[in-house]
């Protein structure tokens, strides 16, 4: 019989946990035992009509067991509703004809409140507490403060003890769903924390291989270059330069195609500004429009991951704080620099606040990025005048 107390109009068929499976085990013996000793005593005391005692909870058996056995009493409320009736008019069958079956409307309480609606059970209950009170009176033939108090009791205890369990179910249930939401959470939070930290080393790497090993091959080359145009033609050691020169080019490529390999997989198919153009279209919230000023050129990849990740975390800003209409995302090239603009048209905020900590916005980790490279990073704002982010770099000779 399964736990079926609900708004949903049938009972809902759930796996039985060990505490639920007692619980079930021990309604059973209670029915079966208090059935028992109701037909045991009509046979031990010789009662009148102890045979059609013996019949009726032979009968009363029968019908409980196969609604025990039926799997669409726990699932449908009108199979389930039908089944209680049939075993009502058995047990009031059983109360016409001993006293002794008055115990059984216990386990029958508790029944009618796991099988039907709320409000059906509490009505189901209220007769099957005056039919025990019927019952006694009409056996016993005088009427005691005892006769209306057992059923009443007994019925107030049941409906007290199934919503209690229901509402200690219900919460389970909750914590359940909520260590399960935790737990994926964790886990998501967990591949999102290690994809964002290989992207990271990527970009490290490919910042340090370009600032380092590339930057040093090509000031190397330069030197032999040099070196080369001051030595005569006929020269012994010209031969020995060129090849030097040679093999620090051809490095240099590899440093390079090593730098390549390492850009995120936002720049991986196409330049910083197809990959900005991306950005725009796929940002939810405002409308956002890219627009490129100058003649594009090729920037080193440690320039175009700075300037795609300050435009990610500025665009990131204006969807969850700004609460603007529109957006425009600016590229421009210059003949010494290159510069980004973020501008949107939302609420505005106070930068001394965010300088200050008190804002956040990610503006420290945006400034930070571009001052790695050099580079200037401004933000002018004020509440309700909307909001522009700058950053400039310098470009490097080699880029």
């Amino acid at each position: 019989m399964s736990s079926a107390h609900s708004p949903s109009p049938a009972p809902a068929a759930r796996a039985l946990t060990p505490v639920t499976r007692v619980l079930r085990l021990c309604l059973h013996a209670l029915f079966a035992g208090l059935l028992a000793l109701a037909a045991g005593r009509a046979v031990a005391d010789s009662a009148p009509r102890a045979g059609w005692i013996v019949a009726v909870s032979a009968l009363l058996a029968a019908v409980y067991a196969a609604g025990v056995r039926a799997p669409a009493v726990g699932r449908s409320a009108r199979a389930a509703g039908m089944w209680l009736a049939g075993m009502g008019a058995v047990w009031a069958a059983l109360l016409v004809l001993s006293p002794d079956g008055l115990w059984l409307a216990f386990p029958l309480y508790f029944l009618e409140l796991h099988l039907l609606r709320l409000r059906w059970a509490l009505a189901a209950v209220a007769v099957s507490a005056c039919a025990a009170i019927g019952g006694f009176l009409g056996h016993s033939g005088t009427v005691t403060p005892g006769a209306f108090l057992g059923p009443l009791l007994g019925g107030a205890v049941a409906v007290a003890t199934v919503l209690g369990y229901q509402a200690l179910y219900r919460e389970s249930e909750r914590r359940r769903e909520l260590i399960e939401e935790l737990m994926a959470t964790r886990a998501e939070l967990a591949v999102a924390e290690r994809g964002a930290g290989i992207l990271a080393e990527r970009e490290r790497l490919a910042r340090e291989i370009h600032d380092t090993l590339a930057q040093g091959l090509s000031s190397i080359q330069l030197l032999l270059r040099a070196a080369e145009r001051t030595l005569p033609e006929d020269a012994p050691a010209a031969e020995h330069i060129a090849r030097a020169r040679e093999a620090a080019q051809e490095n240099l490529a590899e440093a390079r195609r090593f730098v390549r390999a390492l850009t995120p997989p936002d720049l991986e198919h196409g330049s910083l500004a197809a990959a900005l153009e991306r950005l725009c279209s796929g940002a939810p919230g405002p409308r956002v429009r890219f627009s490129v000023s100058g003649a594009p050129r090729e920037l080193p990849t440690p320039y175009e991951v700075a300037l795609l990740r300050i435009a990610q975390s500025a665009l990131a800003n204006v969807v969850r704080h700004a609460r603007a209409d529109r957006a425009e995302i600016t590229l421009s090239f210059m003949d010494t620099s290159v510069a980004l603009d973020v501008v949107d048209d939302g609420r505005g905020f106070d930068p001394a606040r965010a300088a200050s900590g008190e804002g956040g916005f990610g503006l420290p980790a945006m400034r930070a990025r571009a001052e790695s490279l050099g580079g200037l990073f401004t933000v002018e704002s004020d509440p309700g005048q909307g909001t522009a982010v700058a950053v400039t770099l310098p470009l490097p000779l080699e880029a």
